[in-house]
C-alpha cells in the first residue's frame, strides 16, 4: 500500500470511528468520559488561558494603533472602535486562538498518540477489545470543540478591551463612547460567525493532530516529525477554513 493511500485509509478509519463513538457516549462508561473530557478541557482551556489572554491583549492594542494612525488622516479617529471590534471578532480572535491551541494542545495530542503507537500501547488496546478512538480521541475532540469557542469569546473580549484601554488613554475617546460605538456597529451575526469558525477549527485541529499520531511508525524520531507535520497541516487547514467561512458569510 502506498504511503498516500495508507494515510488516507487511516484518516477515513479515524473519522468513521469518531462518528460511531457519538451514540456510545450516551450508553457506556459515562463516568470515565466525564473525567477524561474534564481533564482534557483543563489542559486545552485553562492551560492556554494565559497565552491567549496575552496575545489578544497585544493584538487589540496593535490594531488600535494602526487604525488610529490611518483614520487620523481623515479626521475619523472615533471609528477606531468599529475597526478593532469587527476585525477582532470576525477574524483575529478565532484565528489566533486556533493557532495557539494548535501549537500547544494539538501538538500534545499528536505526541501522546504517536508515543503510544510506537510503544505498541495502541495495539494493546485493540487486543483488550478497547476502541482507541473512543478511549483516546473522543475526549480530546469534545474538549477542543467546547474550549476553542470559549477561548475565542474570551480573546474577543480581551482584544476589544485592550483597544478600548489604548483609545481611552491615548486617543481621548471615552470608554463609554468606545463601548457604544462598538455595540452599535457589531451585529450578533458577527459574533456567531466567529464562534462557528472556531468550532470548525477545533474539529479540524483534533482530527489532523490525532491522525498524524496514529501514523507514527518509525521509532522515537517519528514522534517529532509527526508533531511538526500535524501543526503545519492544521494551520494550513485553519487558513483554508477561514477563507471558506469568510466567503460564505459575505455570500449570504
Amino acid at each position: 500500500m502506498s504511503i498516500a493511500r495508507e494515510e488516507f485509509h487511516t484518516l477515513s478509519w479515524l473519522i468513521n470511528c469518531l462518528l460511531r463513538c457519538f451514540p456510545r457516549l450516551l450508553t457506556q462508561q459515562k463516568r470515565y468520559y466525564i473525567w477524561q473530557i474534564w481533564r482534557n478541557m483543563a489542559m486545552v482551556g485553562a492551560g492556554s488561558l494565559a497565552i491567549v489572554t496575552t496575545i489578544a491583549f497585544c493584538v487589540g492594542i496593535i490594531l488600535a494603533l494602526h487604525a488610529a494612525n490611518q483614520l487620523e488622516r481623515f479626521g475619523a479617529t472615533s471609528y477606531v472602535a468599529n475597526l478593532v471590534g469587527v476585525i477582532i471578532i470576525t477574524e483575529l480572535g478565532p484565528l489566533l486562538t486556533a493557532v495557539v491551541l494548535t501549537g500547544r494542545s494539538g501538538a500534545a495530542f499528536t505526541a501522546e498518540i504517536a508515543t503510544m503507537e510506537i510503544s505498541e500501547e495502541i495495539d494493546a488496546l485493540h487486543v483488550m477489545g478497547v476502541d482507541p478512538v473512543q478511549f483516546l480521541v473522543m475526549p480530546k475532540f469534545l474538549a477542543m470543540i467546547v474550549m476553542l469557542p470559549v477561548l475565542t469569546a474570551w480573546a474577543d473580549f480581551i482584544g476589544i478591551g485592550s483597544g478600548m484601554l489604548y483609545s481611552g488613554t491615548f486617543l481621548s475617546i471615552s470608554y463609554q463612547t468606545y463601548f457604544e460605538q462598538t455595540a452599535s456597529f457589531l451585529r450578533i451575526g458577527d459574533l456567531m460567525a466567529g464562534l462557528v469558525k472556531s468550532l470548525g477549527f477545533g474539529m479540524a485541529i483534533t482530527i489532523i493532530c490525532c491522525w498524524q499520531g496514529f501514523l507514527a511508525k518509525e521509532g522515537a524520531a517519528d514522534v517529532g516529525r509527526r508533531t511538526t507535520k500535524s501543526v503545519v497541516q492544521s494551520i494550513f487547514v485553519i487558513i483554508l477554513l477561514d477563507l471558506y467561512f469568510t466567503a460564505l458569510s459575505y455570500a449570504f
